[in-house]
């Protein structure tokens, strides 16, 4: 049975990689994010704002009669950092908009989704958070970026417990340094050799190792793994 998977934050870096993952996998892909130079992958793609649920809903409407079957798996991918301000200098709208990205953008599609899912019997649901969520920051993320994270993997738990009667499996997968576009202008000179020297396995990561561990979550033989957090960092943070 070819199944079909949403993927938000699909423009490029882990996003993209996860989505020709599971395109490679057999499955038919929806894409959708807020920058439009997507990455050619040959799928479906709607650009909007994630934060607006609105939007969010009319986007999965069309990509699901385009692609003319309904998302049975949703991989929330989408994400922002605005700022890595202290807490006490922290702009209050940059607070509120990576909140609304990288969690309520996360919560509105899970929403429709899960419903669909639910009604079928069948659903799979990866957050893409951050080992930021469980450190409390990193190198990138700030305050909001690891309140948000961190609170998407409590709700990833409460929705594993509600759906999982249904079919429905809900995991998180948390990344430590990823070497994306991103990220790749601080791998530089001394600040590289001290962010690798906390890695024990002597390298960043690539994206194709998330997007490898979200596709054996994705499966339908997983179905026996929920509410949990797979930590991907190569040791870098262990708990």
């Amino acid at each position: 049975m070819t199944r079909t998977a949403l993927v938000t934050g699909a423009a490029g870096g882990i996003g993209s990689a996860i989505a020709r993952a599971l395109a490679d996998g057999g499955y038919r892909v929806g894409l959708c994010d807020s920058d439009p130079d997507v990455e050619e992958l040959g799928a479906p793609f709607r650009v909007f704002d994630i934060a607006d649920r609105q939007a969010c809903e009319q986007a999965i409407a069309e990509l699901e009669q385009e692609l003319g079957a309904p998302f049975d798996t949703l991989v929330a991918a989408a994400a922002v950092v605005d700022n890595i301000a202290p807490a006490a200098e922290f702009p209050p709208e940059a607070w509120e908009r990576e909140l609304a990205v990288n969690l309520s953008g996360a919560f509105w599609c899970a929403r429709v989704l899960s419903r669909g899912m639910a009604e079928r019997g069948f659903g799979r649901i990866v957050f893409l958070s951050s080992v930021s969520a469980e450190r409390g920051g990193g190198v990138f993320g700030g305050v909001a970026y690891s309140a948000a994270k961190a609170a998407q993997l409590g709700f990833a738990k409460a929705l594993a417990r509600e759906v999982g009667p249904h079919g429905i499996t809900v995991n998180s997968v948390a990344p430590g340094l990823i070497d994306t576009d991103i990220t790749g202008g601080a791998l530089e000179g001394d600040t590289k050799t001290q962010l690798l020297a906390g890695i024990h396995v002597g390298r960043n990561g690539q994206v194709t190792d998330v997007a490898d561990l979200i596709t054996y979550l994705c499966r339908a033989q997983t179905g026996y793994i929920t509410g949990a957090t797979y930590d991907i960092n190569g040791g870098s943070h262990m708990h």
